[in-house]
């Protein structure tokens, strides 16, 4: 099975958005005090989902656009 240019693009959004809920628990975990030794852990997990997104980006900006005939 190949990737298109949309599921790739798609890929990347949900990838983007799982890593902007990390970034948010963490930003929570930072500044609680009650839960502040989680906040690296899910700022690295916001980290490699960024990081993820950024990879389907890539491969996004590589497939070439569906076009309808």
């Amino acid at each position: 099975m190949f990737l298109t240019r949309e599921q790739a693009i798609a890929e990347a959004i949900k990838a983007a958005e799982r890593a902007r809920a990390a970034a948010q628990v963490a930003d929570y975990g930072a500044n609680h005090p009650d839960r502040d030794t989680r906040a690296p852990l899910h700022a690295a997990v916001s980290s490699a989902w960024s990081d993820v997104a950024r990879s389907y980006t890539d491969i996004a900006a590589l497939l070439p656009a569906e076009t309808e005939a």
